[in-house]
């Protein structure tokens, strides 16, 4: 059997809000929508995120999305507006990484390995 990496599902308010956030602020494409389902995704290279909406307050969740140049990809999201919680700086358990926060209060750490 071979798998690939999983792709979160954030339950969201308005799906379109969401995507057009990650589209907008965080430099995602909007893949696709279902308006019966009330759920779509985004997606980034490799990287995809489904949304589902619903009415449901859910804690915020954690990713951590590689990137094969963490400065560059700060860089690019600090264009275009990102909620950046922490700037790149090199850690102790061997990655280098940033922070930022999207509109619903989910964390994304950027990383790379040192």
């Amino acid at each position: 059997m071979k798998i690939s990496q999983p792709t979160p599902e954030l339950p969201v308010p308005n799906v379109r809000e969401a995507q057009e956030h990650y589209r907008d602020k965080l430099g995602f494409e909007v893949a696709w929508y279902n308006e019966e389902g009330r759920i779509g995704a985004v997606a980034h290279g490799d990287c995809a995120i489904f949304f589902r909406e619903t009415a449901e307050k859910k804690s915020p969740s954690v990713f951590w999305i590689f990137a094969e140049c963490v400065d560059e990809a700060h860089s690019e999201l600090v264009r275009l507006g990102a909620d950046v919680l922490q700037q790149p700086c090199d850690k102790p358990w061997g990655l280098r990484q940033f922070t930022v926060r999207d509109a619903h209060g989910n964390l994304l750490h950027f990383y790379h390995d040192l």
